[in-house]
């Protein structure tokens, strides 16, 4: 989406957890467009290098999730058409603080949605906010993921995630929850699964891997953030959207494939050594019917052009030149 035709251009945008994987590629994405980009997050002083690649380095609210007023007064400054809330705990392992969770995942986006919609969109008339949710809020849901699934979530994450979903469906506004599955790409945190691989393509030793049987639906981060920019620009907003690819494949397939891409040999994946995590979901294929019918787009990078995209902007990164 360039600015040239973008419903972006000019329009402020307030993107909450924007140093964070999925946040960074947003707040970059809507720069792209033409938009203002307001970042909202904890460290002022670490987002600054975004604000400048975003256009500004003064369009910096600092905001603790946890104080109202903080919340307020971010999204007071800001002047927001529209939030971007990227903001999430739980994801990383030593993410377990159930009092955390409620904060950041359930309360925060409704915090932000009251917030926003005491500020004058202007001529805007698409969501004021776009919430990202997880798979994880359907839980142990069987067949089909559609929105319309009953959502049985098992885990912190997922329960206080769903409750965010669930508050902000309750405040009525032109809001929507873009629920998201397997993302990578560049700017992935350490320890998950592709920036393991790629450690593992540029120094030594093995990587010992589960058999791989789980099926995800794998999603370039590049399409996610074009897609919630999509949904953000509509101009009605249902509750809940899928953003996946609505193709499924296994892990195994996933690291196969990087290991074509990254020239990994055979024998430095070892498979079966560990055992898939008690809460890692098993579900079958995402519907993504109602993101095509409202957008008239889909997420088309495959899993190896997403993966030889990562490594481009490894390439860049180390070259000084990203």
């Amino acid at each position: 989406m360039t600015s040239a035709d973008s419903p972006y251009r000019g329009v402020r945008a307030l993107v909450t957890g924007a140093t964070g994987f999925i946040g960074r590629n947003v707040a970059l994405e809507l720069a792209k467009a033409g938009a203002e980009v307001w970042l909202g997050v904890r460290d002022a002083a670490a987002a600054a290098p975004l604000a400048g690649a975003c256009g500004s380095t003064r369009r910096i609210v600092e905001l603790a999730a946890e104080a109202s007023s903080s919340v307020t007064d971010a999204v007071a400054h800001a002047r927001p058409a529209i939030v971007f809330n990227l903001a999430g705990y739980g994801v990383a392992p030593d993410e377990r603080d159930p009092e955390t969770a409620r904060i950041v995942n359930a309360w925060l986006p409704v915090g932000l949605g009251r917030a926003a919609a005491e500020m004058d969109p202007g001529d805007w008339t698409g969501a004021r906010i776009v919430h990202v949710g997880s798979a994880l809020e359907y839980g142990r849901a069987a067949g089909d993921l559609s929105e319309e699934t009953p959502p049985l979530p098992t885990t912190l994450y997922g329960k206080t995630k769903l409750e965010g979903t669930l508050g902000l469906v309750e405040l009525g506004l032109p809001a929507l929850t873009a629920r998201l599955f397997t993302v990578y790409g560049p700017g992935e945190p350490d320890g998950r699964l592709l920036p393991s691989l790629t450690a593992l393509a540029r120094g030594g030793g093995r990587l010992a891997v589960t058999e791989g049987s789980q099926r995800r639906d794998f999603t370039y981060v590049g399409d996610v953030a074009e897609g919630l920019l999509r949904l953000g620009a509509l101009g009605r907003c249902d509750n809940v959207v899928n953003l996946a690819t609505g193709v499924l494949a296994t892990v195994r397939e996933f690291i196969e494939t990087a290991q074509r891409v990254l020239e990994i040999p055979a024998e430095r994946i070892v498979w079966g050594e560990v055992q898939m995590r008690p809460e890692e979901m098993s579900h079958d294929p995402v519907s993504i019917v109602r993101l095509c019918s409202l957008t008239g787009w889909r997420p088309e990078t495959t899993i190896a052009v997403g993966i030889e995209r990562t490594l481009e902007s490894l390439h860049g990164r180390n070259s000084g030149d990203g």
